[in-house]
């Protein structure tokens, strides 16, 4: 396998590693506790951390609930999904605490539906 490949794939694993520690920091969770709410082991949550260990999209969807934050959110930052289009909007209804998963996957369905209206009429003009 090619150098370059694993070096991408490593800094895969780091890059998502410290984008959970930098939300369990600002959200006042100890390493612990969101390995309980988790369900994984504190050593395997902190190898994750370290980019040691590469988690599932399973594994990432049960840390994003202990985070409260969007599973969609982790998978971006781990590579396993596209950014979604829709710019900061799309990202700030994703990245809000305050929605249910329901509730902002209706209001990105509503915002992509302005879009694609009017880019349609766009194209008639």
């Amino acid at each position: 396998m090619d150098k370059s490949i694993d070096k991408a794939v490593a800094d895969l694993g780091r890059n998502i590693g410290e984008y959970i520690r930098e939300q369990r920091n600002s959200a006042k969770i100890s390493l612990r506790e969101l390995a309980k709410q988790a369900g994984v082991s504190n050593p395997y949550l902190s190898q994750i951390e370290r980019g040691l260990r590469k988690p599932s999209a399973e594994i990432l969807q049960q840390i994003a609930k202990g985070l409260r934050i969007s599973a969609e959110v982790l998978y971006v930052e781990a590579g396993i999904l596209q950014q979604r289009e829709g710019g900061a909007l799309a990202d700030a209804i994703v990245a809000a605490t305050d929605l249910t998963e329901r509730q902002k996957q209706v209001l990105l369905d509503v915002y992509e539906s302005f879009r694609r209206e009017n880019a349609a009429k766009q194209q008639e003009d």
